[in-house]
This record gives structure tokens, C-alpha cells and sequence, in this order.
């Protein structure tokens, strides 16, 4: 794992891209990261962790934050590769990706916490940056109304699981719907509830899910591509 920090000049950088990513804790869905960099000349009020703010404020705040930025790329990590790899270091990944799908170079990169992603720019990892550095608050912000939207989307497949109000997290009701339905291909299978159900046999419309043949739901979402990602990306000149 990288060091915290490459010793990166903050005074002197000028393109900061900020890093966060929402959706370690859930049950299912991807692992979603963003970047965002900036626009200096175009200062957005009110930027804090996301978790800090209800859903509205989140809603205008990306629409702010989308129109305004300089630049900035939404990635995720799949459940396979979140089973495959273990939650953390899916979470680098996405977090890689994020920052390898801007349009621009960052001069440098101020991640959230107190580790790096594997990345070939100058970085420093900064513990709760997503309440001190406005750039990585930003990624929180628009990574969660992603993250939040792809749920909501995926509610409608398996209204079962109401994926639309606990977004893939361990609640009670969520704990009481794979107990009654079943695991889904959704489902991350290296946590332990889900790991447990399997072993316990599915009920109902649940499903058992043999490796190769697991596949995850697509989102519907305008993004460019890339391979074992989805990307969204905005670039303007500065």
C-alpha cells in the first residue's frame, strides 16, 4: 500500500483533485468513488461530508457541483470485484479509477482517510478530509447521489429487498428480506450475511449464485465506458 503522502507542495498546486468513495459498509452494490477538481473562479457554498446532509441539499449540491467543477469522474468497483479483491482494496480501485478518468492532470491528489490508492501523481491521504478539504467534499457529495440513484434503480428489480430506502446497508430490514427472499446477484458474498445465507440455503425468490455464472444488474446511467467500470467524466478548460 502506498504511504499517505508523496510529499506533494500544496501551496504551489493549483489543479487539486479531491478523492472519496461511499458504500463500504453495504450488503450489495458496487463500491463508488469520485474525483472532483475545482473551479477556483466558481467557489460552491456549502460543501461538507455528505453524510452531514439530507438528501435534498446532496441533490442540489451535485447539480452545483457538475455544472461548476473544472473536472471530475464518478467509478465504482463491481460485487465481483469487491468479493474478489476484499472491500478495501475494491474501494483503491475505484478510487484509481476515479482519478485516472479525469480530463485533466490533478498537480495533486487529497484522498479521504488515512490511505492512498495506487496512483502515479503526487498524493497526500487526509483523515476526515471529507469535513476539511472542500475538493474532497465535493467527491462525497456527487459519489453518493451515484451511489444512491444506482440503488434506487436497482429497488425497482428486486422491490423485495427496498433497496430504495436502506441503498444496500445492513438494517434490520434489509438483514430480514435476505432471510426471507434469498440472496440476489447483487449481494456481496464475502460479507458475512450474505456468506451466512448462502450457507443456510436460500428461500423463496432468492437465487444461489455459482461464481462464473453471477452477474451484476446493469445501472442505467449516460457514462462512458470503460473496461470492468463505469465512468462518468465532465472536463472544461480552465
Amino acid at each position: 500500500m502506498p504511504p499517505k503522502s508523496t510529499k506533494p507542495n500544496a501551496q504551489q498546486a493549483h489543479l487539486i483533485a479531491g478523492v472519496d468513495e461511499v458504500g463500504r459498509g453495504p450488503l450489495a452494490g458496487a463500491v463508488v468513488a469520485a474525483a472532483v477538481i475545482l473551479n477556483p473562479k466558481k467557489p460552491i457554498a456549502g460543501l461538507l461530508d455528505s453524510k452531514l446532509l439530507d438528501e435534498s441539499r446532496r441533490e442540489a449540491l451535485d447539480k452545483q457541483i457538475r455544472a461548476n467543477a473544472l473536472a471530475f469522474c464518478i467509478a465504482e468497483a463491481s460485487v465481483q470485484e469487491i468479493d474478489k479483491l476484499n472491500i478495501l482494496h475494491a474501494s483503491m480501485l475505484a478510487m484509481k479509477r476515479a482519478v485516472e478518468g479525469l480530463g485533466m492532470v490533478p498537480q495533486l491528489v487529497l484522498v479521504d482517510g488515512n490511505r492512498l490508492p495506487d496512483l502515479n501523481y503526487p498524493a497526500q491521504a487526509i483523515v476526515k478530509g471529507d469535513q476539511r478539504v472542500q475538493s474532497i467534499s465535493a467527491a462525497s457529495i456527487i459519489a453518493k447521489v451515484c451511489r444512491d440513484r444506482q440503488m434506487v434503480e436497482l429497488h425497482q428489480q428486486h422491490p423485495q429487498f427496498g433497496f430504495d430506502r436502506h441503498k444496500g446497508y445492513p438494517t434490520a430490514q434489509h438483514r430480514a428480506a435476505i432471510m426471507e427472499h434469498g440472496v440476489t446477484p447483487l449481494h456481496r458474498q464475502s460479507f458475512a450475511p450474505v456468506r451466512n445465507a448462502l450457507l443456510g440455503g436460500t428461500k423463496k425468490g432468492g437465487s444461489k449464485m455459482g461464481g462464473s455464472k453471477m452477474r451484476v444488474a446493469k445501472v442505467r446511467e449516460t457514462k462512458t465506458t470503460m473496461p470492468k467500470q463505469r465512468t462518468t467524466k465532465k472536463t472544461t478548460k480552465a
